[in-house]
């Protein structure tokens, strides 16, 4: 029995040796798949994370650069009111002119305006009343023999200014029609003076 028990003892032993060594081989083939696929992971992790944090920055950028054009239009916004505001005041500033320049001026305009010099001059109710004549007399002194301009019966809402009727031509001289179309050559000086 004795030998048997050697054999049994080294069949035994070889087979614990043969199954340690394929378990060994075995824990080492899966510590490198583990190793493989914890490697694979990690990778596409970053790559995940590497997108994220771009597609992060992207949007950001986006929203700063919308940030940007929003404070940009209302600072525009505010520009314009501004300039809105200095076209009005310059307005109210004609209309308030004293009446010896608010007539010089109403001259001045009616001269330039008058093309044959026979036109009639179309005032607000209130300017008729108060300078209508003062003006028709000055721009006909000014006109010499061309001057023969009369001032119209007829009366329109304005605030300031005239209008220079012949027949059916007319000849919008208001205070709101000189400072609109002056508007679009003096909005970009205004915009300097203001803002520099």
């Amino acid at each position: 029995m004795n030998g048997i028990e050697k054999i049994i003892d080294r069949i035994s032993g070889d087979a614990q040796r043969e199954i340690d060594e394929v378990l060994a081989q075995a824990r080492a083939e899966a510590a490198e798949i583990t190793a493989k696929y914890q490697a694979q992971a990690q990778a596409e992790a970053d790559e995940i994370l590497t997108r994220g944090e771009k597609a992060a920055a992207e949007r950001g950028e986006r929203l700063a650069s919308v940030a940007q054009l929003e404070c940009r239009k209302e600072v525009l916004r505010a520009k314009q009111e501004v300039i809105d505001e200095a076209f009005q005041l310059a307005m109210d500033k004609l209309v308030a002119l004293p009446q010896a320049e608010y007539v010089a001026l109403l001259v001045d305009l009616a001269v330039q305006a008058a093309a044959k010099g026979t036109e009639k001059l179309i005032f607000s109710p209130a300017d008729r009343a108060q300078v209508g004549k003062a003006v028709v007399v000055g721009a006909n002194q000014k006109l010499g023999n061309k001057g023969q301009l009369t001032l119209s019966e007829e009366t329109r809402p304005m605030k300031g200014g005239f209008i220079l009727s012949d027949g059916r031509v007319e000849v919008n001289c208001t205070f709101d029609t000189l400072v609109r179309l002056q508007r679009g050559t003096l909005s970009t000086q205004v915009a300097d003076v203001l803002f520099g």
